[in-house]
């Protein structure tokens, strides 16, 4: 293929003959790098490839990122063009939160037709524009950089195209805002399905380069404004001696070329001179019109043909002349012919390469050469620009200096496979690297465009000055250079400190010196140092020293030298072969395994499911288990009084540090006896060793309780650090509180790590226990157990963190699949004492109860259990997901019953569900689309058993969360009747109530509920005593806000018929609501019941009372039937789909309670019972659900009206059998004739289509005519006609 092979990039012999196979390929193609080093674009003729970065992880289980294939196609459209120059500029983002990274990559592609395309990093072409039609031979581009001194101009971002003869430039500014909105036109264009807007052309500047025999390549250098010296040399040498000058010197943009005759040029372009001269106007106005005028009289004379024709339709785009622009001055030579320039990063110096094998660097500011390389024919350059680190130059007397930058010149030479780096201007050669012979030196010179000095604040751009690419081996390689190397010989003593501190870090990591040697060497070393920063960078510590005297410099020496021999020790003990350590027997603390012993078991679950639990991001740089440097441990070091302390850190670099001196010890690799002994010959106070001992314990949980000797290495370290010299005083009154042990006690009560918070508070317990034992001995001489406060504060502070440690355990299991999930809470002694008595306990549970998505039934059933477990059996074969399932459930039950069992007073069953009903009902005032949570909310609320926590609670949450959206949803209700569009409704519902339908109407069903309770909570209060409050003896302390129970205590009660009255408008509008009727709700009430709407339940107002009027009644009567109505078709459709003889003996689906609920409600509106019953009756049977109906029927006190509603109905359902049924039978007609003539009337006067069910079986119409003729009395004027009824059905019965 065109692109060779990558698979097989080394030579293979055939018949004796090495043929190197796919190296040449590259220098054929076309390469651009983005500076981000995350795009790469290989081209050749009219087919591209792009190829982004792509993260992979090798064999070895490590992460590397590889340049992978994205996009490959051609990108040419016209025939013949191919491409010429590929560049890669990487847009930033406009986010207030980038820190540095581009947004997205734009490829320009220049091509031999003159063409310049802009492209995404997929290939998608934004724009496209001829901007000369000549071959494009460069495509540079220049972004914004800060200017490091106040006399430097400050530089626009660019984009310069060469052609042989012109140079275009366009305004960086201008053309990053016409990209972004290409790519934000063709994205919408791409949802939408719609063509892409040809966008308007782009703003450019033309320059024509005069003077210049052939242009190869070009730099353009930006805006310079000459000195004053320098305007007043030009104007006298131009001038003469009369010459003047303005005031103000002009703007210059400076663009060098190289080519031939004269080999470079220089180019000033003054700004604000970019229009035409008026001959080049003229002259193109003259060939426009000479051109129209030939076209035209051809078409007139016949002359033009058919090709002709189509070029004019394909007309290619208008291109404006360029602007003449003359050579200022250049570097003859007539024999040498330039190939390629490199500008420099600070725009001063320029690397320019020949035919001659050469390479020259210029200097831009005076346009002369100062220094030339030979030997490298077919070079390629770049730049590399280091700033001084920082703190480097602060130890300056006076004021600190400004961070100086130091440029390197790359070469690559391909011929010799060398790439060498040179200091400049007048520099040595720094570093030289053997490569390959057909790499690509890829140097952009260029960083993000978009950049200004305001967005550019804070940070950091993540971009690669000089990268080589091998395309032997696939590798692209960054080229790196040290500050340091950039200095002279008489600096270049930071350069040896430099390397005597690298070869310090090597000898520390070696494994194999011996100890001795290692030692000594190290500290000749340190004496070798000599530079201030160096010196700086190994202490790394405090200067709280005395000021430099004599007595001071003696004293920081002395300081250094024992760090550094604390520091070696350690680094020896834990490079050494790992020893094994001799498990001493618990000496001084007997009943110490049996006690670890009794909490193993929750322990061991607690493990179980924190090592489930979802793995997190950590670095390798950040884990405690990180090799120390030499100078993190020097700079934790700090001295006073000639005493070696640790300065205190951030929570990483002391956990560190304790893993650094303890962690071998507590693994039993390293002796604990010389740690000891060396960390008390330092000096350090044991408070501060007791503090690294336990952050590293209470840190790295997880390997602590994988290790279970940790806690017998533990109980020595503490001993050891408790008999050193000023840990426990020795004038310690047993009956007070040791502050040596409260120091344990405070970090283990504030630590979330529950698990080794318990061990050490465990170990902590009997080795204090132990020690007061010794002091009491040595003070009484006597056996007696001391019995201390010490104790009592242990036995104390143990008990809650097994406490703390089963809740925990509870909180740390996962959540199932579909639940709301979240990030798993952690729970310490100190946030419990301070959330208050009770709440932080019942409040964790709660939380747990709603992440585990528990239905309050399901909760009810695990506190029922109290710890009881099924007995396991197998599972049946196709049931393992729901023994599983089964499985999870007992484990929570089991689990959540042990911490109610540990907190019997704060996690009695009220409290706990009434905190899982505030949870609940707090997460759908977030979401109130959520209407499950309202719902399993009030459902938590009924399973309280105190109606005066039920009451309270109700109160709490109908003023806190329902009575806003209970009132906006009434008078949305009443606004919307008159709204006929559907998305009217649903976009006043959102935007009044927060809500769609189906949540809306489970938010009404939820009003009812909670109303409901209320109602019934307020009559139970005076029945029952209210309930105490308790908590547990050892949780006494805690302090904090009321809790929720407490709350509810202190409500006011409520006035039961302004209740009643809220509970009845709630009723209505879910009714209205569920089956979706049309009704003003407020208007079924008088202005008495408007006005006593919405108020304070615990209010006496002015209720209702008396008739209503019975204009009032008639229309609430009228909205009940209509409820009704909406039932009866609901129980239908549920019935369609099931088996017809249950949907007939009343078992189809559907809410049973809507007709005794329109009985209430009719009650209570003054609506006749008996009216809505008849109802019911005629529309269960005008349905055809006749079992339902005789059931009803029973229940209607006056049978004689609604015998003759029925009667009515039976006509139409006979009419409907005899004269409108389209299989008449000729029996049916037969006895059509032979009924008596009134009947035959009646029956031919009954409208069938009445009948919702028209087709129902004779065996339910003669049923329903029995029942007809039971019901109406012999006297009553229709009883004939009903026997006649029976008659005519009977006979129709006996034919069928």
């Amino acid at each position: 293929s065109d692109w060779g092979s990558w698979d097989n990039p080394e030579a293979k012999e055939e018949d004796g003959n090495t043929v190197t196979v796919s190296a040449p390929w590259l220098q054929d193609c076309v390469v651009s790098l983005s500076p981000c080093s995350d795009l790469m674009v290989i081209a050749k003729n009219h087919k591209a490839v792009f190829l982004s970065v792509k993260w992979r992880t090798d064999d070895g289980g490590r992460e590397e990122m590889n340049l992978a294939v994205s996009w490959s196609g051609t990108l040419s459209t016209e025939e013949g063009e191919s491409i010429s120059s590929v560049i890669c500029i990487p847009l930033a983002s406009q986010k207030r939160s980038s820190t540095g990274r581009p947004d997205w990559t734009c490829v320009v592609v220049g091509f031999s037709s003159g063409y310049v395309r802009f492209y995404t990093e997929t290939g998608v072409l934004l724009l496209a524009q001829l901007l000369n039609e000549d071959r494009v031979l460069r495509l540079k581009c220049r972004t914004y950089e800060i200017p490091r001194h106040p006399g430097v101009t400050e530089q626009h971002e660019e984009l310069s195209i060469l052609y042989p003869a012109a140079l275009v430039t366009i305004d960086g500014f201008s053309l990053f805002q016409s990209l972004r909105a290409c790519r934000n036109q063709v994205a919408r264009a791409a949802a939408a399905g719609s063509e892409v807007v040809q966008p308007p052309p782009l703003a450019y500047k033309k320059w024509g380069l005069q003077d210049m025999d052939a242009i190869v390549d070009h730099s353009s250098v930006g805006i310079m404004t000459l000195c004053v010296f320098d305007q007043m040399k030009n104007a006298s040498i131009l001038g003469g001696f009369h010459a003047s000058v303005k005031g103000n010197p002009p703007a210059m943009s400076q663009h060098i070329t190289v080519g031939g005759g004269p080999y470079t040029g220089f180019y000033y372009a003054i700004e604000g001179s970019s229009q035409p001269l008026l001959s080049h106007v003229a002259l193109a106005v003259a060939s426009k019109l000479t051109s129209a005028l030939f076209s035209a009289a051809s078409g007139w004379l016949g002359w033009k043909k058919q090709s002709e024709e189509e070029t004019t339709q394909k007309q290619r785009p208008k291109v404006e002349p360029a602007t003449p622009l003359a050579v200022r001055f250049g570097l003859p030579d007539s024999r040498r012919h330039g190939e390629s320039i490199c500008l420099s990063p600070c725009n001063t110096l320029a690397g320019v390469t020949d035919d001659f094998g050469r390479v020259m660097l210029l200097d831009v500011g005076r346009g002369i050469a100062i220094r030339m390389w030979k030997g490298y024919r077919d070079a390629q350059l770049g730049w590399v620009q280091v700033s001084e680190g920082r703190g480097e130059r602060e130890s300056s007397p006076s004021a600190p200096l400004p961070r100086r930058h130091a440029q390197f010149l790359v070469i690559y030479a391909p011929r010799r496979g060398i790439l060498e780096v040179w200091g400049t201007q007048q520099g040595p050669r720094v570093g030289a690297f053997t490569v390959g012979k057909h790499c690509r030196l890829l140097y952009a010179g260029y960083r993000l465009m978009g950049v200004n000095s305001v967005t550019s604040q804070g940070w950091q751009l993540h971009t690669q000055q000089v990268c080589l690419f091998d395309p032997a081996t696939g590798a692209l390689r960054t080229i790196t250079v040290p500050f340091h190397l950039a200095l002279s010989d008489k600096k270049s003593e930071r350069a040896k400190d430099m390397h005597l501190l690298k070869r310090l870090t090597a000898l520390l990591k070696n494994r194999e010196l011996d100890p001795d040697i290692l030692e000594s060497e190290a500290q000749s070393i340190l004496l070798d140092i000599k530079h201030p920063a160096i010196k700086k960078q190994v202490k790394r510590t405090n200067t709280r020293t005395h000021p430099p005297t004599e007595r001071g410099q003696h004293i920081q020496g002395n300081f250094v030298h024992s760090s550094l021999l604390l520091f070696l020790s350690f680094r020896l003990w834990s490079l050494c072969l790992p020893i094994k350590v001799r498990l001493s027997p618990w000496e001084g603390a007997e009943g110490l395994e049996e006690e670890l012993a009794r909490v193993s078991i929750t322990l061991q679950r607690y493990t179980q499911l924190t090592s489930g639990s979802r793995h997190s991001v950590s670095f390798a740089q950040d884990s405690p288990d990180a090799s120390l440097p030499v100078q993190t441990f020097l700079s934790q070091m700090d001295c006073e009084g000639g005493k070696i302390s640790v300065a205190p850190g951030p929570d990483a670099e002391w956990t560190q540090l304790g893993s650094f001196l303890f962690w071998g010890c507590l693994t039993g690799k390293v002796p604990l006896q010389k740690v000891c002994d060396k960390l008390q010959e330092t000096g350090i106070s044991p408070q501060q060793l007791l503090s690294l001992l336990l952050s590293v314990w209470l840190h790295r949980e997880k390997e602590v309780l994988k290790r279970p000797d940790t806690a017998r290495h533990l109980h020595t370290l503490l001993t050891a650090l408790s008999s050193m010299k000023g840990a426990v005083e020795e004038s310690w009154d047993v009956q007070c509180v040791s502050p040596w042990w409260q120091q344990v006690r405070s970090a283990c009560v504030q630590s979330h790590s529950a698990a080794a918070a318990l061990l050490a508070a465990i170990v902590s317990h009997h080795a204090a226990k132990a020690n007061i034992t010794s002091l009491a001995q040595a003070k009484f001489q006597s056996e007696w157990e001391a019995v201390s406060l010490e104790l009592e504060q242990w036995a104390v502070c143990v008990r809650q963190l097994e406490d703390v440690l089963a809740l925990q355990t509870l909180l740390c299991m996962p959540p199932p699949q579909g639940s709301p999930g979240g990030a798993t809470p952690h729970c310490s002694v100190k946030s419990l004492l301070e959330g208050g008595r009770g709440i932080s306990e019942a409040d964790s549970v709660a939380k747990w109860v709603f992440r585990q998505a528990l239905a309050p039934g399901q909760l009810k059933d695990m506190l029922q259990q109290r710890g009881e477990t099924d007995t396991t059996e197998q599972p049946l074969q196709g049931e393992g997901e729901k023994s599983h399932e089964d499985a999870d459930f007992n484990t929570a039950a089991e689990l959540l019953v042990s911490v109610c069992q540990r907190f019997p007073d704060s996690l009695s069953p009220d409290l706990l569900f009434a905190h899982c009903c505030w949870e609940y009902v707090v997460q759908w005032n977030k979401d109130p689309e959520e209407g499950r949570y309202l719902c399993w909310a009030v459902e938590h609320l009924k399973l309280v058993s105190s109606p005066h926590i039920q009451l309270g609670i109700s109160s709490m949450m109908w003023n806190t969360f329902i009575v806003k959206r209970f009132s906006a949803s009434a008078f949305l209700v009443e606004k919307v009747t008159c709204v006929t569009r559907l998305w009217s409704v649903c976009v006043l519902r959102i935007q009044d109530v927060g809500m769609g339908d189906a949540a809306m109407t489970s938010f009404m069903g939820s009003c009812v509920r909670l109303l409901q309770i209320l109602m019934e909570a307020d009559s139970g209060v005076e029945e029952v005593t209210p309930p105490e409050l308790c908590v547990e003896e050892v949780w006494g302390g805690a302090e904090g806000p009321a809790s929720i129970a407490e709350l509810a205590l202190e409500q006011k009660g409520v006035h039961y018929p302004l209740v009643q009255h809220h509970c009845l408008l709630a009723s209505l509008l879910h009714a209205a609501m569920t089956f979706g009727l049309r009704v003003k709700p407020l208007s079924l009430f008088d202005s008495k019941g408007k006005n006593a709407f919405f108020r304070d339940l615990a209010s006496i107002q002015l209720m209702p009372s008396g008739d209503m009027d019975p204009g009032l009644v008639s229309i609430r009567q009228e909205f009940l039937l209509r409820v009704l109505n909406a039932w009866v078709k609901t129980q239908v459709e549920a019935g369609e789909g099931e088996d017809p003889a249950a949907a007939q003996m009343g078992c189809g689906s559907g809410d049973k309670a809507w007709p005794s609920l329109c009985l209430d409600l009719g009650l209570l509106l003054q609506v006749s019972p008996d009216i809505l019953l008849r109802h019911l009756v005629c529309e269960l049977y005008n349905h055809g659900l006749d079992a339902r109906a005789e059931q009803v029927m029973l229940e209607v006190e006056d049978k004689d009206v609604l015998g003759s509603q029925l009667l009515v109905l039976t006509g139409q359902r006979l009419s409907y059998s005899l004269l409108h049924s389209q299989t008449q039978t000729r029996p049916a007609m037969e006895l059509l004739a032979r009924l008596p003539p009134t009947l035959c009337t009646w029956l031919k006067a009954m409208d069938p289509s009445e009948l919702a069910c028209q087709s129902v079986p004779l065996t339910r119409t003669s049923r329903l005519v029995s029942r007809l003729i039971e019901i109406l009395p012999e006297n009553h004027g229709q009883y004939s006609l009903a026997l006649h009824l029976l008659e005519a059905v009977e006979v129709l019965q006996g034919e069928d």
